[in-house]
């Protein structure tokens, strides 16, 4: 049982919040997980606020629901989002797996997909980014024009370049370490004299994301008033 415990808490880490780009187990979304001996397992999320987005709160559940289904030993899979606004719509959804445009009907105005995709390519501008920014930090004399000619394997080996090659894979750009490191979503280079502002860019969208995260994890501490919880229910 703790085994399939820690196997189902594993799978929901793969799970993103894909505004703040962090594991929902990460964030502290997990409020209960309890696996019984038959293979049903019970998770509940929370989030910051009654009020945080429902097509990104619906995006996460249904992934969560997902990757406990793919497990080759669940059987039921229950995931229900508390605390939330639309949270009998969204529960609801869920138990039907009636999909997002099945659960909001009209409301669903926006492809689920179509958003997750943006996210995504935000997450490696930001993993990129930090990439970057960690070679100058290094070595002050490199110039920031240099950045677009930086290959992968000029990266060193450390949480920050996995992240990138992560990102890289799911939006589909070669991880090959003779690969440029400063590209668009499609693969496209910069110019050298579009790079410095490119980089700007990047870590603007890096600070925001960072930021969100750091606001949202504050928030869910002073709603839940649990700070120093670090696991949830076997």
């Amino acid at each position: 049982m703790a085994t399939r415990h820690e196997a189902a808490f594993d799978a929901l880490g793969t799970v993103i919040d894909p505004e703040l780009d962090q594991p929902i187990t990460d964030l502290d979304f997990v409020s209960s997980l309890v696996v019984d001996e038959g293979g049903n397992v019970v998770v509940h999320l929370r989030l910051p606020t009654s009020f945080c987005a429902p097509n990104f709160a619906y995006l996460m559940a249904s992934d969560a629901k997902d990757v406990l289904k793919q497990l080759d030993w669940t059987r039921k899979v229950t995931v229900e989002l508390d605390d939330h606004h639309d949270s009998p719509i969204i529960n609801a959804g869920l138990a039907a797996d009636a999909g997002y445009r099945g659960t909001f009907g009209h409301e669903a105005e926006d492809d689920l997909e179509d958003l997750r995709t943006i996210f995504l390519r935000k997450a490696h501008v930001a993993a990129m980014e930090r990439c970057l920014t960690g070679l100058l930090r290094a070595d002050p004399t490199r110039e920031v024009s240099e950045m677009g000619q930086v290959l992968l394997k000029e990266l060193p080996d450390d949480e920050n370049t996995g992240a990138l090659l992560r990102r890289r894979e799911v939006i589909g750009l070669p991880t090959t370490s003779d690969s440029v490191v400063m590209v668009d979503h499609e693969g496209n280079k910069y110019a050298q004299i579009d790079v410095p502002l490119a980089l700007r860019r990047a870590r603007s969208t890096r600070i925001s994301i960072d930021g969100n995260a750091h606001f949202c994890r504050g928030l869910l501490r002073t709603r839940y008033d649990d700070p120093d919880r670090t696991t949830v229910d076997a």
